[in-house]
């Protein structure tokens, strides 16, 4: 099943234990009421498989033909690229090639031929608090000099609950990927998966140049069916923003009063004593009683998913490179051919780097230095044409070239010399 439908067995479990309405449930899902319904029905009859959505894996049965298709971006681009997508599906109906204009501007997307216009500035209102715990959670980072001088400058990462204001707090060296696993792992330790958690547009959570690919903390959140909401502005996540004011204010002087100058006990402090004392003062009760926080399947393993993931090449020597390290794959992994191959690396929070293929778990070796492939003596070979020289005696007397003449005979061999010869070769 999908996160989405997880998403819906949790609610429909819930309505089955009489927690929660089905009108309750649809907006936990997402969804209307009278859909809520069907899928009420589809569970009790079904189970879980009734949840899936029927079309899964098979296009759509009003979707355009190709043909049709390349026809109308091929006009589109011809006549009417600069067109709205109103205007331009008049001029198309006028051409024969009828389209509406969410379907033209999927058209586009997928050839990458769409360009977003700028629009009036929308009418904005105050938003209502969550209803209930879990609902959403509004995370963000405090740059400040917490210390006062007395200690370099680090970053404090709050994450409060929109419906209750309860919160948790805790110093890191900056607001990274490794900071914002850490914060959200924690909490859903504690509570449970929260069902969305809003952020602004730090580059750990949305990648300016690469809107459309998911940063590493967007693809945790997808793999936990956790939604993302980004905000556009401070005052959109205004909750977290004024806790940092009370934090600016108050904790600056408890770690003044206790003398406190490193990050260690001034996440004791916060753990044992400020937190606890802040919830207590400023926390409210919800609207509604209900806990949405998801509890964590027994077999999900969370720190595998909230850290660092990458996809590597194996290289033709077996071997790995990451962070200038080179992890050795051991043979006993020879039946996968693996070289040239892609193998996930996952970064664990403690440093340790864990090699997977296909599901698969590898082993491998850290390797001390890099790996120098043995280099073979190349064979030296004389290309340089070669010519006698002058006085050789190839150029004195060339084989089957008659002797000059005018010069003088040669000198007869003594008889007894040539005698010998003879006899030694009979």
């Amino acid at each position: 099943m999908s996160a989405k439908d997880r998403v819906r067995l949790d609610a429909m479990h819930r309505v089955e234990r009489d927690e929660q309405t089905v009108v309750a449930a649809a907006s936990l899902m997402g969804v209307s009421v009278r859909q809520a319904r069907r899928l009420w029905k589809r569970f009790q009859a079904q189970g879980a498989a009734g949840l899936v959505h029927r079309l899964r894996d098979r296009p759509s049965n009003r979707r355009l033909a190709e043909a049709l298709r390349q026809r109308i971006v091929k006009r589109h681009q011809e006549r009417y690229a600069d067109f709205g997508p109103t205007f331009a599906c008049e001029k198309l109906a006028a051409d024969g090639l009828s389209v509406s204009p969410d379907t033209l501007t999927a058209l586009l997307k997928e050839r990458q031929l769409w360009q977003r216009r700028r629009k009036h500035k929308k009418h904005r209102q105050r938003r209502e608090r969550r209803a209930s715990f879990g609902s959403m959670v509004q995370m963000d980072g405090s740059p400040h000099d917490w210390f006062e001088g007395r200690a370099p400058k680090c970053e404090l990462m709050v994450l409060i609950d929109d419906a209750t204001n309860r919160t948790y707090a805790r110093f890191y060296p900056a607001e990274t990927t490794v900071a914002a696993f850490d914060m959200f792992g924690r909490w859903t330790r504690r509570h449970g998966l929260a069902r969305s958690v809003y952020v602004d547009r730090h580059g750990i959570y949305r990648d300016e140049d690469h809107p459309e690919k998911p940063t590493q903390f967007g693809r945790a959140m997808k793999e936990l069916g956790v939604e993302l909401i980004l905000a556009h502005s401070p005052q959109a996540k205004g909750r977290v923003e004024r806790r940092h004011q009370v934090f600016q204010d108050r904790l600056v002087k408890e770690l003044r009063l206790r003398n406190i100058s490193d990050q260690e006990q001034a996440n004791a402090l916060l753990e044992k004593i400020f937190l606890p004392d802040l919830n207590r003062r400023y926390a409210v009760a919800p609207r509604e009683a209900a806990d949405l926080h998801r509890l964590l399947p027994p077999d999900l393993a969370l720190a595998e998913i909230l850290c660092v993931q990458e996809e590597r090449v194996v290289g033709r020597d077996w071997c790995v490179r990451w962070n200038n390290q080179f992890l050795q794959i051991p043979a006993a992994h020879a039946a996968l051919d693996l070289p040239r191959k892609r193998v996930l690396i996952k970064q664990l929070p403690g440093g340790e780097q864990l090699l997977t293929y296909r599901n698969q778990r590898l082993s491998y070796k850290l390797l001390a230095a890099r790996p120098v492939a043995p280099r073979s003596r190349p064979v030296l070979i004389n290309r340089k044409g070669w010519k006698p020289a002058a006085n050789h005696p190839w150029r004195g007397n060339p084989v089957g070239q008659p002797q000059p003449r005018g010069g003088p005979a040669p000198a007869a061999p003594p008889p007894g010399r040539h005698a010998a010869a003879v006899t030694r070769l009979r």
